[in-house]
């Protein structure tokens, strides 16, 4: 649009030049000559007023020139309080809020479907996030969530955490599940290694047990009290053994909270594990196998966790259709999100508005400039081109008036 206007005012240049010539050839061309004459000081005056608002016409110090950039400071406040006055006072945006039907919008967005007929959330909100866990380097993004949760760990004093959650769990009784598992399941690893057992027992007796057979019976009598050990602490919740070890978790809480002997410990063993090259390879695969899962679910694809983002899915739609046909919900919506929308134009109106004046006022001069030319400049250089044609026609209008008044 610059060099548009600046090739209209070389072009009435070149025509005053040319009709200069031949003024006698024709009536018209004193009009012509006229109008060119008239379109130059039009389109000269509004290139210097325009130019005059960025910079410094040809560089010259001419006063009241380059008010931009001389005014950046002022402008910056005029603007914030621009901002102010006509956006952020309460009483400007509850009228704004209160014209405004926000739930009904909301709603029609959640609950209708696009063009293609799938849900705006799923097509939108899901293809963004999609795009995002694609874009990322896989290793990269898993060692930087293993790092942030390896940090955080680090930070966590584990022992007495696991100290008073054992406590809790010994306190509500549902540490008697988790010994009665442990006692079938140490039944269940007696009755696989029978054999091996009995090996031991054969190996460990003597020849004349051996000889008489005796070391048979030790062998069936020490698997039979082994059993009969087991199911007696299984069945009776008041056994000596599993009072024994009911005491040893409760001495294990303990320590775990108290002792810094044991929390030391409980620290090395932490460290060591978060250091240990085998736990990163196990966390890269989880995190990638996670990843997976999760664009495969966005996508709509089948899979564990597909009926559960359709099911996601269908309550935003429910949600929007309520939204959209429910005039009372619309209400209570658009009066919370207005009262929402009133206190923080009361709370953080002015750090708003200072914000905005520190930010155009740290800026330097010509990142001023560039901006509110790039902004503006092209309606500028109409009024470059607008001034050509209406100083040309003004030119032509004295020269008709004084040629008829001749």
């Amino acid at each position: 649009m610059r060099r548009t206007a600046t090739g209209m005012l070389l072009l009435m240049a070149m025509i005053f030049i040319a009709t200069g010539r031949y003024l006698g050839v024709h009536p018209a061309m004193g009009y012509l000559h006229a109008f060119a004459e008239a379109a130059m000081v039009g389109g000269l005056a509004d290139w210097f007023a325009v130019t005059a608002l960025f910079r410094r016409p040809l560089g010259l110090p001419i006063p009241h020139t380059a008010i931009i950039p001389q005014n950046k400071d002022r402008i910056a406040d005029t603007m914030a309080g621009f901002l102010r006055d006509n956006f952020l006072t309460p009483a400007v945006v509850a009228r704004r809020m209160r014209l405004m039907n926000l739930a009904h919008a909301v709603g029609s967005y959640l609950a209708e479907p696009d063009k293609r007929g799938q849900s705006r959330v799923r097509a939108g909100a899901g293809e963004l996030l999609v795009e995002v866990l694609q874009s990322l380097d896989p290793e990269r993004l898993g060692n930087q969530v293993r790092g942030a949760l390896a940090s955080g760990l680090e930070r966590l004093p584990v022992a007495p955490l696991l100290g008073r959650m054992m406590e809790a769990m010994i306190a509500d009784g549902r540490h008697r599940p988790l010994i009665d598992s442990i006692i079938r399941w140490a039944g269940l690893v007696l009755e696989d290694n029978e054999e091996m057992v009995r090996d031991i027992i054969h190996q460990r007796a003597n020849a004349l047990l051996r000889f008489t057979g005796l070391d048979e019976r030790l062998a069936n009598s020490v698997l039979d009290g082994l059993y009969k050990l087991l199911a007696e602490v299984l069945v009776d919740p008041e056994h000596p053994l599993r009072a024994k070890v009911e005491e040893g978790l409760h001495n294990l809480a303990r320590d775990l909270r108290e002792d810094p002997a044991m929390q030391e410990k409980v620290e090395g063993m932490k460290r060591e594990l978060l250091a240990n090259p085998a736990v990163a390879d196990w966390w890269q695969g989880v995190w990638e196998r996670l990843r997976q899962s999760f664009i495969a679910m966005l996508r709509g694809e089948d899979g564990p966790g597909s009926d559960a983002l359709s099911g996601l899915v269908g309550s935003f739609s429910e949600l929007g259709g309520a939204l959209r046909d429910d005039p009372r919900l619309q209400h209570q919506v658009n009066r919370f999100a207005r009262r929402t929308a009133v206190g923080i134009a009361s709370r953080y109106g002015d750090q708003i508005v200072q914000l905005v004046s520190e930010t155009v006022k740290r800026w330097d001069a010509e990142t001023v400039t560039a901006r509110i030319e790039g902004a503006v400049g092209r309606d500028l250089q109409f009024i470059r081109m607008n001034g050509t044609l209406v100083g040309g026609l003004v030119g032509v209008t004295i020269h008709g008036a004084s040629t008829l008044a001749g």
